[in-house]
């Protein structure tokens, strides 16, 4: 090995100790004085018993002016040298490790999953590629297909279908968004592999984590938990018809259990998920109407995450959706405070009594005006209308659901405000 390249070796094992080698450098000739270009401090003092008219020793010779700026000049070129050297030398350092880093953090990057992704030991990939084709289709939604699927060791699996392509097709957004997986590349392959991982991790009661999916060239495949009781939707379509009869409390809890859904996924997940879909049908119950949030997050790997103004989504959605094109964790509560409203008056946000001659224009706008008029009593779903007591209960949660129902974001409660606020008036 060349001199040369031992050295700048040893410098890049130890730059700390290189560098301050070269700083002594620099100060000590810094410091280093010109003895040759100094005259003498003073001439010879009289002695006591010289005579003052006694002539003077001859004075010393000077050293000539020339000689003096000629050594100034030297230093100042070594100086130049010396400190130029160690900039080129840092800068070096820094370029090294610029280029290390970019190195790593490549290594680094995760390689872009192939084939299915299991989140759980209780789902093979294997018998989940081979059984996805005999999935039985349950229902159909504005972003993808519902269907059931049976795995080996009698476990049953809900599993979304999403056509990457068609959704791409039929997204509102007028750009593609950062998040949407329909360009194909690596980078947009592992940003949503990323966003699939941070929904599998969600662990919470009242919050449906994502077990596993099958990503193909054009749809996307994700498995959750089947929960046989079907969606709050299914339910009120029955309480409607008077099939089920749902009681204010179960009601109460719920909403309460939504609430604390929200509030994991915005103040408890790092980064917070937003749900941007919230809606009856993406709330399951479980055994004793234990509500589970469905399809949290789902939206934004597809588009933008904004809903379809003619779907039925579009009910729950927030005005600042279709004026902003932004979606926030203030429109999830607005959405909140849509299902709330269900719950309480029984009434769906589609039916023609908010589109009929008398002008209601919505739920919202009814409720508004119900409490306006002093007739809150009047909006409750007759079904559950009972006790004094039940019924100042929920004309306090009439109130909660108008507060979600603000035009404004600002004036809506966030979801950790609203947990407290439903708290006070019922103990869960």
């Amino acid at each position: 090995m060349a001199p040369g390249a031992g050295t700048a070796a040893a410098a890049a094992k130890n730059p700390t100790k290189t560098l301050a080698t070269l700083l002594l450098l620099v100060l000590l000739l810094a410091d280093l004085p010109l003895c040759a270009s100094q005259p003498p401090l003073h001439s010879q003092p009289l002695s006591a018993t010289q005579s003052p008219a006694a002539p003077l020793p001859p004075p010393q010779p000077r050293p000539p002016r020339a000689q003096a700026g000629g050594a100034a000049h030297l230093r100042r070129i070594a100086l130049g040298v010396l400190l130029g050297s160690l900039a080129g030398f840092l800068l070096s350092l820094a370029f090294l490790y610029a280029i290390r880093v970019a190195v790593l953090h490549a290594g680094n990057a995760p390689a872009v999953a192939r084939g299915p992704v299991s989140f759980t030991p209780q789902i093979s990939p294997k018998s989940l590629q081979c059984a996805l084709p005999s999935a039985r289709p349950l229902a159909r939604g504005p972003r993808g297909t519902y269907h059931k699927l049976d795995l080996d060791g009698d476990l049953t699996v809900a599993v979304k279908v999403l056509d990457l392509a068609a959704a791409a097709r039929a997204s509102p957004s007028p750009s593609p968004s950062p998040s949407r997986p329909a360009s194909g590349s690596k980078s947009d392959m592992r940003r949503v592999q990323r966003q699939l991982e941070l929904l599998a991790r969600v662990r919470h009661l009242n919050v449906m984590s994502l077990k596993a999916y099958v990503r193909d060239a054009d749809r996307l495949s994700l498995v959750y938990d089947f929960v046989p009781g079907g969606s709050l939707e299914d339910v009120m379509k029955r309480v409607r018809s008077q099939q089920v009869s749902l009681s204010w409390d179960t009601r109460n809890r719920i909403a309460a259990g939504v609430a604390k859904g929200l509030r994991h996924l915005h103040f408890e997940c790092n980064p917070r998920i937003l749900h941007c879909n919230l809606k009856p049908s993406n709330v399951m119950l479980e055994e004793g109407f234990e509500p589970v949030l469905a399809d949290c997050g789902v939206a934004r790997l597809i588009d933008s995450g904004l809903p379809d103004p003619e779907s039925s989504g579009s009910l729950y959605a927030a005005p600042e959706c279709y004026q902003s094109n932004r979606y926030t964790d203030k429109c999830d509560v607005y959405a909140f405070g849509m299902i709330l409203g269900v719950l309480l008056t029984g009434k769906d946000p589609a039916d023609p009594f908010f589109s009929g001659e008398s002008g209601r224009g919505s739920l919202a706008r009814w409720l508004r005006h119900m409490q306006h008029s002093g007739d809150t009593k009047e909006a409750l779903d007759s079904s559950i209308v009972g006790e004094e007591v039940d019924e100042e209960e929920m004309v306090m949660a009439v109130r909660v659901a108008i507060v979600c129902l603000s035009e404004l974001p600002a004036d809506r409660p966030s979801s950790d405000e609203l947990v407290a606020m439903l708290a006070q008036h019922h103990s869960f």
